[in-house]
């Protein structure tokens, strides 16, 4: 699920912190793109920012993450956190990317850089969804850390975006309760089925699955025998989505359940 705006506020973002370190890299001497060789941080961390340029960026997290681990007291080990993190997350390396943005919180939580620190948790999390047949707990990730962001700070440039993605990310979820409840309702485990329907009205009624979790509910509740609770779904799903197509099918149903008992009293 990744989108080119969230490409684009990430690497603006990450421009404030990738400040050039002119005049401090140093010629000869070991190899710049050798990790695990001795070097001064500016060395380092003009080798590291190289490579995240040049698009490699496995190479470019492992420097910076050197720059951290042998210049641990600079004031480029912290800028070298963050930039890991973004190299991870280009790389796709999401878990990687969320320690790496942890560490930069738990050593820094009150750092100006903390709300993208955070934006990178919750964009790691998000790229990682995956479709509504398989298991969503990443996806509850994604929700409760962006949920996290915009609560820490609302009014950062990342909250925004965080917000839309986090009405994609309960739109998802929905989703899953929907596919399970349908699968329930085909094997006719009609209370099962009717359970994962309120959960959709009850947590996700501002979902686009709304409108059909109440219609799959008229028609659970109408095979359990509660004609009183489908008739008050079919209410709610007339009173706000009055031309779907869903309140089309819950008006039928409840019409064919009136003929039915009317055939019977005859």
């Amino acid at each position: 699920m990744r989108y080119s705006m969230t490409r684009a506020l990430a690497l603006t973002a990450l421009a404030a912190i990738a400040l050039p370190l002119a005049g401090c890299a140093r010629g000869g001497g070991a190899r710049a793109d050798t990790p695990y060789v001795a070097r001064d941080v500016g060395t380092l961390y003009s080798a590291a920012k190289k490579r995240l340029d040049q698009h490699q960026y496995k190479l470019a997290a492992a420097l910076f993450d050197e720059v951290e681990r042998q210049h641990p007291y600079s004031v480029w080990a912290r800028r070298a956190q963050l930039m890991g993190a973004f190299s991870y997350y280009l790389n796709k390396d999401y878990q990687e990317s969320i320690r790496s943005a942890q560490r930069f919180l738990a050593v820094h939580p009150g750092n100006r850089d903390a709300p993208y620190a955070y934006y990178l948790i919750a964009l790691s999390y998000y790229e990682q969804i995956s479709d509504v047949t398989r298991d969503q707990k990443i996806t509850q990730q994604a929700l409760d850390a962006l949920g996290e962001l915009t609560r820490r700070y609302p009014n950062s440039r990342y909250a925004a975006d965080a917000r839309l993605k986090m009405d994609l990310v309960r739109d998802h979820l929905a989703g899953k309760e929907m596919e399970i409840g349908r699968f329930y309702q085909v094997r006719g485990q009609w209370l099962a089925a009717s359970l994962r329907f309120r959960n959709v009205v009850d947590q996700y009624q501002m979902t686009t699955h709304a409108p059909e979790a109440l219609m799959r509910l008229t028609e659970t509740y109408l095979a359990l025998g509660l004609p009183e609770e489908a008739n008050k779904a079919a209410a709610v799903l007339g009173n706000n989505y009055p031309g779907t197509e869903w309140y089309t099918r819950a008006y039928k149903l409840m019409g064919d359940h009136q003929d039915k008992l009317a055939a019977a009293r005859k």
